[in-house]
C-alpha cells in the first residue's frame, strides 16, 4: 500500500498512517457486512482511482475472484465512487452489478480524516446466497451500517488504537450489542457460551453488561468499578476477564454513527484454553531454567571438589589431569549457566566462546593473547554443550603444547556461519603461532585423551569433521566443520 499511495496519489505520511489504521480494522467491517471491501484513492492528477487495499469477508462468499490491488480506474467509469468522493456521503443507489453471473450490490463509503475525504471504500456484497436474515445477521448488518457512517464522518478507526487483528476477538468469535446505557440488546450464541463458562446462569439480554461482568470476576475492590465501565463500552478498549472457570477476552467499540453515542459493540472470545496453555509453557520454561541452574551449580561443586583434590596430590601428572577435568566440567557449566537465563533451548554461543577462551588462557605458560573473530551465532543446546568441550580441549592443547614458559604469542578463534543447499554449517578455525606440530603428526591417530575427546565429540555427537594441520607460516591450525540449525531472523 505504501508504494501505491506514494506513486499514484498526493496523500502525505499522516494520511497514509490513517489508511493503515483503517486497513488494520476493516476486517471487522467486512465480516459484519458479509461483503468484500476495496479501498480506492484518487490519483495525483484527479483523473483516476487506484485500488490500494482489499479485504474479503470470513462470513460470506467473495465478490471478487481476482486480486484488485493496484488496479487503475478512470474517473467517471464508476459514478458511485465519484459521488462518494465529491459529496462525502455513503452512496447506495443503483441496481446490482452482474459479475460472472453473480449479482453484486455495490456501495461506496467515503474515508474521511480531519474533514478531508482521502478515498472511498467500495463495499461489494455477493447476493447469490441472499435469504431471510436471522437476528444475528440483522445485528451484524446494523453494526456494519453504524461503523460505515463513522468511517464517513472520520470517527472510525480510533486514533492511537492500533489493533492486532491476529490477537483480537473477531465478529465470529462472539458479539454483543449494547444500547447507550450499556444494556445488552443482543448476544450471539458464542458470546453467551463464553459468559456461561465464566459462571453466568441466566441470559445476557436485558442485563447491564458491565455490572454482570464485574459480578462474574473475582472480587478485586476498586478494580471492579473500572471493569464495569470497560465492559459497558464507554471507550475503545481491549481487556480480559478471568472467572473461576474461564477467561474471556473482550474488545469494546463505542458506536457514534451521527456523532452521538447510541451504544457499543463488544467482541469477545473464550481464551480459557489458550491462557491455560500459556501458563503451562511459562511453568515449563521456568522449570527448565531451574534445572539448568541446578545442573550448573552441581557442576561447579564437582569442579571445586576436583580442584581441592588436585591440591592434595603430590604427583605433577595427577594434578594436571585433575586440573584438566576441572576445565572440562567448567566449560559445560558455562553452557548450563547461559541456558538457565534463556526462554528456549538455544544459546548465543559467542559469549560462551569468549568465556571458554578466557578460562583456558589462565593456564598459558607464557604471555599468550587470545582473541575471537567472526560469529558463532545462536546454537541449540545439544550443539553448544559438546562444542564448548571441544573448544576447551583445542584451546588447552594449543596453549600447553604450542608455547613454552615465558614465550609470547597469540591464539585466534575464527567462526564462520555458512548456508549450504540443505543445511547451515559452522566452520571454526583455531590457529596459534606456537612451535607447531611434531614431524609425522596425524590428528586422526593421535592418542592423547584431549584429542580423543575432540574426535569423539565432533564426529560422533556433532556429526562434523575435524582436522589439525600446520599453519601456513608458523604454528598449528585446527579446523572444525559441523552442521547447525539456521538462525531465526
Amino acid at each position: 500500500m505504501n508504494d501505491l499511495v506514494r506513486q499514484h496519489t498526493a496523500l502525505g505520511d499522516s494520511d497514509l498512517e490513517w489508511l493503515h489504521l483503517l486497513v488494520s480494522e476493516w476486517q471487522l467491517l467486512s465480516d459484519l457486512s458479509f461483503a468484500d471491501l476495496v479501498l480506492w484513492v484518487p490519483t495525483l492528477d484527479g483523473t483516476r482511482y487506484v485500488s490500494v487495499a482489499q479485504m474479503r469477508p470470513n462470513t460470506g462468499p467473495t465478490s471478487y475472484q481476482d486480486d484488485m490491488v493496484g488496479h487503475l480506474v478512470p474517473r467517471g467509469r464508476r459514478p458511485m465512487l465519484d459521488a462518494a468522493l465529491d459529496e462525502g456521503r455513503i452512496v447506495r443507489e443503483g441496481d446490482p452489478e452482474w459479475r460472472e453471473e453473480v449479482p453484486v450490490r455495490v456501495e461506496s463509503i467515503p474515508v474521511r480524516r480531519e474533514g478531508r475525504v482521502l478515498g472511498v471504500i467500495a463495499r461489494n456484497t455477493n447476493l447469490l446466497t441472499v435469504r431471510t436474515p436471522s437476528r444475528l445477521e440483522l445485528t451484524y448488518l446494523q453494526s456494519a451500517s453504524d461503523l460505515a457512517q463513522m468511517i464517513a464522518a472520520g470517527a472510525f478507526p480510533f486514533p492511537g488504537q492500533q489493533v492486532d487483528m491476529d490477537a483480537s476477538p473477531r465478529a465470529g468469535d462472539g458479539l454483543i450489542r449494547l444500547d447507550a446505557d450499556g444494556i445488552v440488546q443482543y448476544a450471539s450464541p458464542n458470546a453467551l457460551s463464553a459468559y456461561h463458562r465464566l459462571g453466568l446462569a441466566a441470559d445476557l439480554v436485558g442485563h447491564h453488561l458491565g455490572e454482570a461482568t464485574a459480578e462474574l470476576a473475582p472480587a478485586r475492590g476498586p478494580v471492579d468499578e473500572g471493569l464495569a465501565k470497560l465492559a459497558s463500552g464507554w471507550a475503545p478498549r481491549e481487556f480480559e476477564v478471568e472467572g473461576d472457570d474461564g477467561v474471556i477476552q473482550l474488545r469494546a467499540i463505542p458506536l457514534k454513527p451521527k456523532g452521538n453515542h447510541i451504544g457499543s459493540l463488544v467482541l469477545l472470545r473464550d481464551v480459557t484454553e489458550l491462557r491455560r496453555r500459556e501458563r503451562e509453557l511459562i511453568t515449563k520454561d521456568a522449570t527448565i531454567r531451574e534445572i539448568h541452574h541446578r545442573v550448573k551449580n552441581n557442576l561447579q561443586t564437582v569442579a571445586a571438589l576436583l580442584r581441592l583434590q588436585a591440591r592434595r596430590i603430590g604427583s605433577g601428572e595427577g594434578r594436571e589431569a585433575l586440573e584438566e577435568a576441572v576445565r572440562r566440567v567448567g566449560s559445560i557449566a558455562i553452557v548450563h549457566e547461559t541456558l538457565s537465563q534463556n526462554l528456549d533451548e538455544r544459546v548465543e554461543f559467542d559469549e560462551i566462546a569468549d568465556r571458554v577462551l578466557a578460562m583456558v588462557a589462565e593456564i598459558a605458560p607464557g604471555k599468550v593473547t587470545g582473541r575471537r573473530t567472526g560469529r558463532f551465532g545462536v546454537l541449540d543446546a545439544e550443539v553448544a554443550t559438546p562444542l564448548s568441550m571441544v573448544l576447551t580441549e583445542v584451546l588447552q592443547n594449543a596453549l600447553e603444547h604450542g608455547f613454552g614458559p615465558g614465550e609470547q604469542g597469540t591464539v585466534e578463534v575464527l567462526a564462520v556461519r555458512a548456508a549450504a543447499r540443505e543445511e547451515s554449517r559452522l566452520r571454526v578455525t583455531v590457529q596459534d603461532d606456537g612451535c607447531g606440530l611434531p614431524p609425522g603428526f596425524d590428528a586422526q591417530r593421535a592418542g592423547n585423551l584431549g584429542l580423543q575427546i575432540v574426535r569423539t565429540l565432533v564426529e560422533g555427537e556433532l556429526s562434523g569433521k575435524f582436522d589439525m594441520v600446520p599453519a601456513p607460516e608458523r604454528g598449528t591450525r585446527v579446523i572444525l566443520d559441523i552442521p547447525v540449525r539456521g538462525e531465526k531472523h
